[in-house]
């Protein structure tokens, strides 16, 4: 039992390195298609959501290692799924549902909720379900999971921004994706008795008294 424990590190050390490789070429892609737009266009909508996504990366490259990481595939699977779906869509020509003042409140507001979380988890940032510590301050006291309510506000302005079926369907996709993820993160996490308490004291996952 004891000599498969160092086969068991390495494999856990080379899933967390192809996580950080796999996100950084799927992020430069998108950071590609976003910087082109921006340039052509000036549209702070587009520059609010290559900054907010290029968190999602940074957090990733120098965050801590862990052997508490899900082998499951199925984890895997939504955690790529999740981060690499939205940064699919694009800007659209279509004329805006809501004015680009409120569009760019609304990513600022999600974005400055997803930095909130990610300081406060330092490198303790992660896209696959993991244990990297429970964290308890900042917008953890709001909900247990906060990182992805500020996603969602982002990509909610985005989508006002740039209406189109296409941003649609895969901004339903990406949040259909991350309570898959928010459910695996909570069975992983469930393991730990100061999480069991953490639940206990914040009882709602994204929004206070709905979810």
């Amino acid at each position: 039992m004891h000599s498969s424990q160092p086969l068991r590190n390495n494999v856990q050390v080379f899933l967390d390195a192809l996580e950080r490789v796999v996100l950084s070429v799927i992020f430069s892609f998108f950071a590609w298609k976003l910087g082109q737009s921006w340039l052509t266009t000036g549209s702070i909508i587009t520059l609010i959501a290559l900054v907010s996504e290029g968190a999602v990366l940074f957090f990733v490259l120098f965050r801590r290692f862990t052997t508490e990481v899900s082998m499951l595939p199925g984890d895997w699977l939504l955690a790529f799924l999740g981060t690499a779906t939205p940064l699919l869509v694009q800007p659209s020509g279509n004329e805006g549902l809501a004015p680009q003042a409120l569009c760019a409140a609304l990513m600022l507001v999600g974005m400055s909720v997803q930095i909130a979380a990610k300081l406060t988890l330092r490198r303790s940032f992660g896209a696959v379900a993991a244990n990297r510590g429970v964290k308890k301050k900042g917008p953890y006291r709001l909900v247990r999971h906060p990182m992805y309510a500020g996603y969602i506000l982002t990509q909610i302005g985005f989508l006002l921004s740039y209406p189109s079926v296409f941003n649609l369907a895969v901004y339903s996709a990406a949040f259909a994706f991350q309570i898959g993820r928010i459910l695996a993160v909570e069975r992983v996490l469930a393991r730990d008795a100061s999480y069991r308490d953490f639940t206990a004291a914040v009882p709602y996952r994204l929004v206070p008294g709905v979810f």
